[in-house]
């Protein structure tokens, strides 16, 4: 079932390393940083059900800590979607899965956002990169196209969900993953 969307990682974490190769200097990525983490975006289907499978396997303790904190991520995202939506890309929201040691409970099942945040990206036609990143503003620097990346997770959510195609064309945040408000039947 989660065959393509790994593939997908895959060829995204290729980009992204050629990029921190290039310019080791300007990818500041590093064990500890946890800037990403608190950075307010959505994920597809597949994306929120590759989550959960992975934090399912988590020991119960830690499983806890998360959905604690997902509580708090899921109301502070709805009041910023409901009365702030156009500061949701500059608010500042503790990803569930970010542990108290600073590193990601998920690591190997991160969305596609939190595997290419610290190169520059383009979506929409507009460029985005990491505020802690050396891209200098005003120098050209190579960007990963992030369209054809959420066009194919929307292609696999669409297909992996059957019954009702609206649920596969949704996003939600990582929150809403955790705590089972995405309903999949």
């Amino acid at each position: 079932m989660f065959k393509d969307l790994e593939n997908l990682f895959d060829l995204a974490d290729r980009a992204v390393a050629d990029v921190q190769k290039r310019y080791s200097k300007e990818v500041r990525c590093k064990k500890g940083c946890n800037d990403c983490c608190y950075a307010v975006f959505d994920i597809s289907l597949i994306e929120a059900l590759y989550i959960r499978h992975h934090f399912d396997s988590l020991g119960r303790k830690q499983r806890r800590a998360a959905l604690n904190i997902a509580k708090k991520a899921l109301k502070s995202w709805n009041n910023l979607a409901t009365t702030q939506a156009d500061l949701l890309s500059f608010a500042r929201i503790r990803c569930p899965l970010l542990t108290d040691s600073g590193e990601c409970a998920c690591y190997k099942a991160r969305p596609i956002n939190c595997r290419t945040y610290g190169i520059p990206t383009v979506i929409d036609n507009k460029s985005h990169v990491c505020g802690l990143s050396g891209f200098e503003q005003g120098k050209t620097y190579p960007a990963l196209n992030l369209e054809p990346l959420q066009r194919r997770l929307y292609e696999l959510s669409v297909k992996l969900e059957n019954k009702d195609k609206d649920l596969g064309k949704g996003r939600w945040p990582v929150a809403a993953a955790l705590l089972g408000t995405i309903v999949y039947v």
